[in-house]
């Protein structure tokens, strides 16, 4: 197979896996509604959770991560075989690139009419799958944000800045670097009427009512 090939099957495969609505589903299995309709309007687990409920929302959460997990491992494992062409000095940028395809997947999803959820779960998958120190410290860091605010969104802009210090500091690579910036730039802007609100004050807490407003994980 040529070289396009492989690599525009490992995107394609990517981007479907990404893009696999899991809140949606489950908001249609256990309650019969558009999640989109509801809340803060997003599938992720934070909206599931407000939503739908405590289990619902956990469950989104683990699936979620787990696409991003998978996509990695599956596009590492697809560039290792012998049949790939993809030539080994790209072997880390095609990787990265896979990666991102993912987490842009789950925010834009044509299953949906691309409405999707805020790629922080999803992120996090492809971030334990990329290098594992890097992904539990930056889940620490949003953990930490959320236990002294209780506000999730805070908790993931915090988390997405923080990313190219763990990349750097973890690996030493530019292309992860330089991937971690591009991820942490779409996550973040995926947040603006979140940081909208959090500057004017009204960004909900986790535990509080529900809304329209709602922030949202993932």
């Amino acid at each position: 197979m040529s070289t396009a090939v492989v690599l525009g099957v490992m995107v394609l495969t990517s981007y479907l896996l990404g893009s696999i609505p899991t809140g949606y589903w489950v908001a249609k299995h256990l309650r019969g509604i558009d999640i989109r309709d509801h809340g803060s309007g997003s599938t992720g687990a934070t909206n599931v959770l407000r939503v739908v409920g405590k289990g619902a929302g956990l469950f989104t959460f683990v699936v979620d991560v787990l696409k991003g997990t998978v996509a990695v491992i599956a596009a590492r494992w697809s560039l290792a075989q012998p049949w790939s062409t993809v030539p080994p000095a790209w072997g880390d940028y095609c990787l990265l690139a896979i990666a991102l395809v993912a987490v842009v997947g789950h925010s834009k999803p044509i299953w949906l009419g691309w409405r999707g959820g805020k790629s922080v779960a999803t992120s996090l998958g492809v971030l334990l799958a990329l290098n594992w120190p890097t992904g539990l410290v930056t889940f620490g860091v949003f953990l930490v944000v959320l236990a002294l605010s209780r506000i999730v969104s805070l908790g993931s802009i915090l988390a997405a800045l923080s990313l190219p210090l763990w990349f750097w500091w973890f690996t030493g690579s530019l292309p992860f670097v330089g991937f971690s910036i591009l991820a942490s730039a779409f996550v973040i802007w995926r947040h603006q009427s979140n940081i909208q609100r959090l500057i004017a004050g009204t960004e909900p807490r986790l535990g509080g009512r529900s809304g329209n407003s709602a922030a949202d994980l993932n």
